[in-house]
Parts: C-alpha cells; sequence; structure tokens
C-alpha cells in the first residue's frame, strides 16, 4: 500500500485530497498545524494525523520523521499548505509579504528539501506541489500572491533536473478558481486607511474575484488531478485545472502580451 504525505489537510483541497487518496486505498499522513481540532480525518481507515508547521523546519522534521516510522516508506507528498494574500500594494508592509512568502514559497521549499532527502535514499518517489493558475498569469491586486505562485513555479522547474537521476518526480498543479477558504477566512487582504484614491479599482477588482470564487470548481475536483499526476510516470510536469486556467494559460501562449494584458483589464473593466 502506498503512502502520501498532505499539508495543509484541515480543509479546502488538502483535506479533499486526503479523502480521496484514502478512498483509493492508500496510507494518508494528513499534516497540519493542529490536528487536535480536526474531527473528521481521524474516523478514516490508513488515516493518521502529525502536527506540521510549514514555517517551523523542526516541525517539518519531526513529522516526517515519525510517518516514516509509521508507514517506512513515503511515495508521495502533496506541497499544499499556503494561503491568500491580496490588495493594495502600497498598504502592504514587510511582516505580510514576509507571512506570504514564508508559507507559500519557503514552507514549500522546506518540505520539499526533506522530501527530497528521504526519496533520493529510497530512489524514487514524487513531489506534488500545489500551484495555482496564478503561478503562470496575473490578476490585479494579487501581486504577493502571484510573486509566491511565480517563484513555486521557477522553483519546481528548475529542481526536476536535479531530482530525475534519483528516480524523483515533481509535478504542478495549476488550479483556476476553486470554491475554498482562499475566498474567505484564509483571505488575508490589505488596503491604504490613508487615502481613498484604490476604492474605485478595489470594488472592480473584488467584484470578479469573488464571483470567480462563487462559481468556481470544487476542491474535489482538484484532488481528482492530484491522484492522477501522483501516479503519472511520465514527464509532464504541469497540470491545470478549472476555468479560468483551461482557458488562460493556451490563450497566454498564442496571443501577443499586450492583447493579453488588454483582455485582463476588459474583464475587470478596469
Amino acid at each position: 500500500m502506498k503512502t502520501v504525505v498532505i499539508t495543509g489537510s484541515s480543509s479546502g483541497i488538502g483535506k479533499a485530497a486526503a479523502i480521496y487518496f484514502q478512498q483509493q486505498g492508500w496510507n494518508v499522513a494528513a499534516t497540519m498545524r493542529s490536528p487536535e481540532k480536526e474531527t473528521e480525518l481521524h474516523k478514516l481507515p490508513n488515516v493518521k494525523l502529525y502536527a506540521l508547521d510549514v514555517t517551523n523546519s523542526s516541525s517539518i522534521e519531526q513529522a516526517l520523521k515519525n510517518i516514516q516510522k509509521d508507514f517506512s516508506k513515503i511515495d508521495v507528498v502533496v506541497n499544499n499548505a499556503g494561503f491568500g494574500a491580496d490588495g493594495v500594494f502600497e498598504s502592504m508592509n514587510d511582516e505580510f509579504i514576509q507571512k506570504q512568502f514564508d508559507t507559500n514559497v519557503f514552507g514549500l521549499m522546506r518540505v520539499t528539501r526533506e522530501a527530497v532527502k528521504i526519496m533520493r535514499t529510497q530512489k524514487s518517489g514524487t513531489i506534488v506541489q500545489i500551484a495555482s493558475v496564478g503561478g503562470r498569469v496575473a490578476f490585479p491586486l494579487y501581486s504577493i500572491y502571484h510573486g509566491t505562485k511565480w517563484a513555486v513555479e521557477g522553483f519546481t522547474e528548475s529542481l526536476q533536473y536535479e531530482v530525475a537521476p534519483f528516480n524523483i518526480k515533481l509535478k504542478l498543479i495549476e488550479p483556476g478558481a476553486i470554491k475554498t477558504e482562499f475566498y474567505g477566512r484564509s483571505r488575508a487582504f490589505m488596503k491604504p486607511d490613508y487615502t481613498n484614491d484604490y476604492n474605485e479599482f478595489v470594488k472592480k477588482c473584488e467584484a470578479v474575484s469573488m464571483d470567480a470564487g462563487d462559481k468556481g470548481a470544487s476542491p474535489e475536483a482538484v484532488a481528482k488531478v492530484i491522484f492522477k499526476a501522483a501516479n503519472d510516470a511520465s514527464t509532464k510536469m504541469r497540470y491545470p485545472i478549472a476555468y479560468p486556467a483551461n482557458v488562460l494559460l493556451p490563450l497566454k501562449r498564442l496571443v501577443p502580451e499586450r492583447f493579453f494584458f488588454w483582455a485582463v483589464r476588459q474583464s475587470y473593466k478596469i
């Protein structure tokens, strides 16, 4: 029986992935910052919960050590932990920016580093990074979030070359709009309190973003794509899922940059 480690399993895509992998007969190491608060996953057969904070290296090392002890081999690691920060860049202080990068980029890198150590010794394994359509295209008010996801894309694309000799595969999942707490309680939004100059711009952009979230695909749909990527032995690296990823990513490759920017502005009415 194969074993998957999933970070950020307490809700959204991470929780859906934990359930889906379990349903497919896998051992699931569901990690989260506060496993004592989880009320569903621990009831499922072959699912074990572990405390893991991606911003804390010793937490990651200890969790993976415990998982290895319990399941022996780690076949797949899914780097899902993260959150969305958006708003007016001018209003974002260093602490806000650092928190976004520490979770979405450095946290993912910390987990990836420990996973590579294990998989290199095993001479096999797959690391699945949950990126975003926002890792290859950009939308208004998401400058910091896009910065993190573009970093994940570049990091992963480069890393694949150096781990390939050890039979380690890297996969990038690129969701579009998904119905999760990304648009709700997990959202971190910033706007200046010293000027109204951005108000109209923010109003227009927020309306489009929230509407996309309301109409988004389910976390379960993403979970199925994660499972597919985890089992894909090919060299395929990127797996777009859901609107607008399935439209914008091909479009950006085909049209001139100025036309693409114009199309984004038109969609936001800015």
